[in-house]
């Protein structure tokens, strides 16, 4: 092993991170069987083909993590174990288990990313992580778009009756601005602009409008300039 990397070895935050990494590799004859099965209930060639390209993109992630981990232990991640496969209930539960996975899998892969040392290691995390944070997009589409159907198919309006939702219901049912925060903050929007926007399009869904509708009200303000301190804001940017 070189020098540098043995030097890396003994360094704390590098053994958090590729414990990181070896959990990341871990189920991945589970994530297989979970990606064959929602492929083999996707109701439209447009469904399959969309969560095809998500599969794909979790095989080479899969492979840049079995890397970085050789590279830095010298040997491969070890997968023994029986991994068991729970069936989701449904096409659409399967969906929004897969979109509230990669959330989550977004904020333990940044923690990976501060923990690696600087240089192509970092680059490798970063590339992931905007992958997962594109796939969340992808599987929100999904979602409201398979709700949707099953909405008209049940002849009731697809407007939703946010009347008797619990915490969960809102959580899942603001997922779309959550989706576009984390896009904006990838692309450095200064944070204070960030919790503007957001916090703004908060309140609006809180007085009956969706989050699309939300978010595309606080932007026309912000755009015509009825909201300066909104204009204001976004002229500062944060890099990190």
């Amino acid at each position: 092993m070189p020098r540098y990397r043995n030097s890396m070895m003994i360094n704390p935050q590098v053994q958090e991170a590729l414990e990181g990494v070896r959990e990341a590799v871990q189920g991945e004859r589970e994530d297989e069987l979970f990606y064959d099965y929602l492929i083999s209930v996707a109701p439209t060639r447009e469904d399959k083909e969309i969560i095809e390209s998500i599969r794909d993109d979790e095989c080479r992630h899969n492979r840049l993590f079995r890397s970085i981990y050789k590279e830095f232990r010298g040997m491969e991640v070890s997968t023994a174990g029986e991994e068991i496969f729970e069936r989701p209930k449904s096409y659409i539960d399967g969906i929004k288990k897969a979109l509230f996975g990669e959330l989550r899998a977004v904020e333990k892969y940044m923690g990976i990313r501060r923990d690696l040392p600087m240089g192509p290691y970092k680059d490798m995390l970063f590339d992931i992580i905007t992958d997962k944070i594109k796939h969340s997009v992808k599987y929100n589409y999904l979602f409201n778009l398979n709700s949707s159907k099953n909405l008209v198919a049940m002849n009731r309006s697809p407007v939703q009756d946010t009347s008797k939702f619990t915490p969960d219901d809102w959580v899942r049912y603001i997922t779309p601005l959550v989706n576009r925060a984390l896009l904006e903050a990838k692309a450095g929007i200064n944070p204070e602009h960030l919790y503007q926007e957001f916090i703004l399009s908060g309140v609006l869904v809180g007085l009956g409008k969706t989050p699309q509708e939300a978010i595309e009200q606080v932007e026309q303000w912000e755009t015509t300039g009825e909201s300066q301190l909104l204009a204001k804001s976004k002229m500062g940017r944060s890099y990190y």
